[in-house]
């Protein structure tokens, strides 16, 4: 058995992969495993990984699927790992040397459930380190401390590792099919976790591309109101009301500045005041009251979502405008 098992979804990566991989094999952790899902790609990308496992044998492994998407690759890649903590790491990005040493090490100081890494955001002309959210190391976590999760947790999975028998909870494998499998992910993972640390190192790097999905629109972004829908689901079927709070919160965070700023890269005007409709109802019907959440009594932020309206939606769209010009 590993100490931890690093999964990485590959679809169509020959640009990408091979700086990937040179920092995940020179890791200072030395007791790890790499395993490459292969997502039925049809460039270079399956004979470079096969490279790798024929030179590192004892570090790299490669499955191949029919190409079913980043979640389905995920889930398959969870299914033969052998980790005690289990990583992500996705195939367009890569990570410091002495990430999964760092991180293991905090792991094991008291057996946590997750701990977290800060990231670096690197733009074609400037970084931006974007903090992990997670502000405490603890043991036995409280409510309030899940809370501040709910809230804050900068919702990746790959700056962070996870112990193995998380998994265990089929419930918490990744939804195939749509986007935002992420933020799900995490959102479904905070309830039922017992501990959680941190550690204050910047050691992932997160390469921002023009063509990344981040960055461009698509019409799957009507995803993240699935995402949202299937959230809420598993609140309620898990009888967790004490979270009513956070969850209307996060779900008209989400609908009014995610998905708003998201769909502001469309060219499609009318798309785009299509969309503020469709936030609106959505929200609206979801949670007719959420104008009393408790999170929205200050702040900026707070004061956008409370009172969000077409013409705030107007600006969001002129300033992606300008930035995409």
């Amino acid at each position: 058995m590993k100490d931890i098992s690093i999964i990485i979804p590959a679809y169509n990566a020959e640009m990408y992969l091979v700086k990937c991989l040179n920092s995940l094999v020179k890791q200072t952790k030395k007791e790890i495993e790499v395993i490459i899902v292969n997502d039925g790609s049809q460039d270079r990308t399956e004979e470079i990984a096969r490279k790798y496992e024929k030179k590192y044998p004892d570090i790299v492994k490669v499955i191949s699927q029919e190409n079913q998407g980043q979640s389905v690759a995920r889930n398959n890649g969870i299914a033969v790992a052998t980790g005690k903590y289990i990583a992500f790491v996705d195939c367009d990005d890569y990570v410091d040397e002495k990430m999964f040493e760092i991180l293991y090490n905090k792991a094991i100081e008291k057996d946590y459930d997750v701990v977290a890494s800060n990231v670096n955001c690197v733009y074609p002309n400037k970084n931006v380190i974007i903090n992990s959210g997670v502000k405490i190391n603890s043991i036995a976590l409280t409510k309030e401390e899940k809370d501040d999760l709910l809230l804050n947790m900068y919702t990746v999975v790959w700056n962070k590792i996870y112990k193995r028998e998380l998994f265990e909870n089929k419930e918490l494998l990744f939804e195939p099919g749509i986007w935002f499998e992420d933020v799900l992910f995490l959102y479904k993972m905070i309830p039922l976790l017992n501990s959680i640390a941190y550690v204050d190192d910047v050691l992932y790097q997160y390469i921002q591309r023009e063509n990344s999905v981040t960055y461009t629109y698509s019409d799957k972004l009507l995803d993240i109101n699935k995402m949202l829908e299937k959230l809420v689901t598993f609140y309620k079927e898990k009888k967790l009301e004490e979270y009513d709070a956070e969850i209307e919160y996060i779900y008209a965070r989400y609908m009014f500045a995610t998905y708003i700023k998201r769909l502001a890269k469309s060219k499609d005007k009318k798309k785009f005041e299509e969309g503020i409709d469709f936030a609106k109802k959505n929200v609206k019907e979801k949670f007719p009251e959420y104008k009393e959440n408790k999170y929205l009594k200050s702040g900026g932020k707070a004061f956008y979502i409370k009172h969000f309206n077409k013409f705030f939606a107007k600006i969001i769209y002129m300033l992606e405008k300008n930035k995409m010009n």
